[in-house]
């Protein structure tokens, strides 16, 4: 790997190999208790189209409900829907991070926004459509917006604002946050999670945060 004038990762000029390469996510598959709901929000509030819907039917009762969205790029994000399946809870979180008692930024995605103006404008079409959106985050590397689905599954669009160097992937001390920020104002729940000796004084409230 070699480093560019401003300290950029550049990948070394090499032939095509002809085994496997990097190519990104095919898709992320998810659950939700209401696919009805769901595909409402990812198709008319996000605008990703849904290419592929199934009805599967499981031999030793019920069914599931499956569709996958474009979110871009040749990359989906699908969800699956079990009714009356033998060994599926009727009921659980489907937002992942509630049931685990960890915070919201723990587990959640981003989808790319491409631009700081297509942050901005993607941040006043999600409220002008009456969802609640955080301000924009600025995590020097990048931009991004927070926002939850019907699941409350943390959701976010982000944009690089530059590109990462070798200096980025250094392990480092880089800045402090409070748990509040993190998705889970309960100091307690993180201790359920964690344990009583869950290291909290790495969770430094500063001001504004």
């Amino acid at each position: 790997m070699l480093s560019g004038s401003r300290g950029e990762l550049i990948a070394p000029h090499r032939q095509e190999s002809a085994g496997m390469t990097n190519k990104g996510f095919s898709h992320l598959g998810l659950s939700t208790l209401d696919l009805d709901k769901t595909r409402d929000f990812y198709e008319n509030v996000l605008g990703f189209k849904a290419v592929r819907c199934d009805i599967i039917k499981v031999k030793e009762g019920g069914q599931i409900r499956h569709i996958f969205f474009d979110t871009g790029r040749d990359q989906l994000i699908a969800f699956m829907e079990a009714r009356g399946v033998p060994g599926v809870p009727a009921r659980y979180d489907a937002g992942i991070t509630r049931g685990l008692g960890v915070p919201s930024a723990f587990y959640h995605f981003a989808f790319e926004a491409g631009s700081e103006a297509g942050l901005d404008e993607k941040r006043h079409e999600l409220i002008a459509k009456g969802v609640e959106v955080t301000d924009v985050v600025d995590h020097d590397w990048a931009k991004s917006i927070y926002f939850k689905d019907p699941n409350g599954i943390q959701l976010e669009f982000c944009c690089f604002t530059r590109n990462l160097n070798a200096n980025d992937a250094r392990m480092q001390d880089r800045f402090e946050m409070s748990v509040k920020r993190l998705g889970l104002e309960d100091p307690d729940a993180l201790r359920s999670a964690y344990g009583a000796q869950a290291d909290l004084d790495l969770l430094v409230k500063t001001p504004g945060a």
